[in-house]
């Protein structure tokens, strides 16, 4: 058996989105992997849902296809791409019983977020315009004007709080509702006809059909949208035009879903300190007007999108230590939150008449499709078919090993963690610690998920590996979560050293070559600890957060400060300063590798280039490592030479500083090791060859 390497990941496979089909028969699903060092190929498959056949590919591998939607009659399943030369994706439809996708929509902005009518006769979705485009009707019809091209505004004048997300600027784009006409054989004259619902300068999103007449959808109408969590739940009549506002919520962001008799389900989460409350699903009667609070009495928080009506009942996806979980209750007051699937990590999830197909990730696999008639309660674990399995091929040649879990006290609070140690592990000998710390701060770890790789490769390198939920973490309740009120750093690192001690006493460590590292508020933490104790021999501080002020100038996050510390940069600039990472790192010795993504815009890179300065300047051992063309989601979604990189860069910093590894400070290494140079090198080598031979 080989041992797991960071290059492995140009072989995961990644599934996700499980859609079934109505009569419950089929499951669609999209497939992710690597293609080459910077793009991935992502197609769509389809699946038995009893498992009686393995799964088969769908769509071409032209483009990047995504949301696969099975039509209500089951014979169409519309999908969005980006083919050709398309910058944008739009919708496309592809008949289930044979023949050629074809295209349905050419409009400016792209299509996303995708409905079918319950008649079948037309798909709602999202699309982001600017007003320009839409006084054009570029976002109906941009055939006609077949050459134009988004430029970047010169100078770039901002008029709005939140003016970029993710990795691009905003510049006039606004999100709205359409729907288009769809046929069901390509030859009716009025397929591809869209209409535009809704206008203006606020964001719409969520749509989702009650009746083939009413489309429902969220829209924040506040004065200032961008410094605002309230939003509208409105009601669409498609056969007049009218709409009206059912009720109003409050959150992070706002999903639907709706039944055809009226009852519409939507997220709430309490405004004040929303970041650590939990959120709930209400769900309202557009007949009676009439509202229910079906997790009232679930001290859980609730996945604030994903959730869905199946046979008068609310299938939804909670955090619960370690697990993300599929519940279901009726549409009442504090009703009963049955645990449909309790074991692993699920990231999707889908139901039709009982039957449930959800993606999971468990300790031993990186994730798949799976299956489970839900219709009788108290099923057990046997009862699941698997669908897919991926990565069987890779993992049936990798040493993979099983996480231990483990409770531990940290001054009063039980807090859940777990150790994985080096594949043939021997307690006779000593092995290096690494500590893993959770972005957020507010969600959960599990043995799974996107660290699945990342776990498993410190493991096969040596190291015995060690995370927590600590308190602050979802997933134990809402006064765990709220644990870490005012206080991100001391809490944290006390619950950190805590469950590190017990790994320290419990395994074969050498207390004297300990590691951390960790993401976002994990690199806080990671930037926090070394500028407040010496007892770790390196770290790696990656996208974090290291100087609140900075960070809430230029995130669209910023009402995180505000929520988790009760106070603004002007207010009380002091306590902010005092809680940021470098405000401490005057006596920090800790060798500390900074990363960072250029185009981060939830946590800006002048916090890691302040970070890596400030250390720098006490003589610290550092450097800085910025990725071009990634964001925030580098290490879940980055290019697949980036993603690689970013966990070598990782091992190698650790080895260089460990004493059980014998190799150079990564300072002192070049490029020796990282398998992008090494690719480089052979494309020089084999580039001069051929010069050569022509010579």
């Amino acid at each position: 058996m080989q041992r797991l390497d960071a290059t492995d990941y140009h072989d995961i496979v990644q599934v996700a989105d499980p859609r079934l089909s109505p009569d419950g028969e089929r499951v669609a699903f999209v497939r992710k992997e690597p293609s080459d060092d910077d793009e991935y190929e992502t197609t769509v498959y389809v699946v038995p849902a009893d498992g009686s056949a393995p799964p088969r590919q769908f769509t071409a591998e032209e483009g990047s296809d995504a949301e696969p939607r099975w039509s209500p009659s089951g014979d169409r399943l519309a999908f969005t791409s980006a083919r050709g030369d398309a910058d944008a994706p739009q919708l496309w439809l592809l008949p289930t019983d044979g023949g050629e996708a074809r295209q349905v929509t050419d409009v400016v902005g792209g299509v996303g977020d995708i409905a079918w009518s319950p008649d079948g006769d037309r798909v709602a979705f999202v699309q982001r315009a600017t007003a320009e485009e839409r006084e054009e009707d570029l976002d109906v019809d941009a055939s006609d004007d077949p050459d134009y091209e988004r430029e970047a505004p010169d100078p770039r004048v901002i008029d709005r709080t939140v003016y970029r997300a993710g990795v691009q600027y905003f510049d006039g784009l606004r999100s709205h509702l359409y729907t288009v006409t769809v046929g069901r054989s390509g030859d009716d004259d009025s397929e591809g006809s869209v209409t535009r619902h809704t206008d203006g300068e606020f964001d719409f999103g969520a749509p989702a059909f009650g009746d083939a007449d009413t489309l429902y959808y969220a829209v924040n109408r506040q004065e200032d949208p961008d410094d605002s969590i309230l939003y509208d739940i409105d009601a669409l009549d498609l056969p007049s035009g009218e709409s009206e506002t059912l009720t109003q919520t409050t959150g992070w962001a706002a999903s639907v879903a709706a039944t055809e008799d009226g009852r519409v389900a939507y997220p709430r989460t309490p405004e004040e300190k929303a970041a650590m409350r939990q959120t709930d699903l209400e769900v309202f009667d557009h007949e009676t007007g009439e509202t229910v609070t079906p997790t009232a009495s679930l001290d859980r928080t609730v996945a604030p999108a994903g959730f869905e009506f199946d046979d008068g009942l609310l299938y939804f996806l909670t955090p619960d230590e370690g697990n993300a979980v599929l519940r279901r209750a009726a549409p009442e007051d504090d009703a009963d939150c049955e645990i449909v699937v309790g074991e692993g990590e699920l990231t999707g999830a889908s139901v039709r008449d009982g039957r449930v197909a959800f993606v999971r990730s468990e300790w031993d696999h990186r994730g798949d499709v799976f299956s489970l008639d839900a219709r009788a309660s108290g099923h057990a674990d046997e009862d699941i078919a698997r669908l897919s399995e991926v990565n069987a091929d890779l993992l049936a040649d990798r040493d993979v090993q099983e996480p231990e879990e483990f409770w531990f006290d940290s001054a009063g609070n039980e807090i859940q963690g777990w150790v994985l140690t080096p594949p043939d592990y021997d307690e006779s000998e000593e092995y290096p610690l690494a500590v893993e710390i959770h972005g957020g701060p507010h969600a959960m770890w599990s043995t799974s998920g996107t660290m699945w790789h990342e776990f498993q490769l410190l493991a096969a390198r040596g190291y015995v590996v060690f995370w927590c939920n600590p308190r602050g973490s979802t997933g134990y309740g809402e006064d765990h979560a709220m644990g870490i009120d005012q206080n991100w750093g001391d809490v944290t690192m006390q619950d950190v050293y805590a469950g590190a001690d017990v790994v320290c006493d419990e395994y074969a460590v050498d207390e004297t070559n300990q590691f951390v590292t960790g993401g976002s508020f994990g690199g806080y933490m990671t930037a926090w600890i070394v500028g407040h104790s010496d007892r770790f021999a390196g770290a790696v501080a990656q996208r974090g957060v290291y100087d609140l002020a900075s960070f809430y100038g230029s995130t669209d996050a910023f009402q995180l400060v505000e929520m988790d510390f009760s106070t603004t940069p002007w207010e009380d600039p002091e306590f902010l300063w005092n809680h940021s990472p470098v405000a401490h790192v005057e006596g920090v010795t800790t060798p500390t590798l900074v990363m960072h993504a250029d185009q981060d815009y939830r946590v800006p890179v002048n916090n890691g280039e302040m970070l890596y300065l400030f250390l720098r300047k006490q003589g610290v051992d550092t450097r800085l490592v910025r990725y071009p063309r990634e964001g925030h989601e580098l290490s879940r979604s980055g290019e697949p030479a980036h993603v690689v990189d970013r966990l070598e860069r990782t091992v190698r910093w650790f080895d260089g500083y460990s004493d059980h590894h014998d190799v150079p400070r990564a300072l002192d290494r070049g490029d020796e090791g990282l398998s992008a140079a090494e690719e480089a090198d052979e494309d020089l080598d084999e580039n001069t060859g051929e010069v050569a031979n022509e010579g």
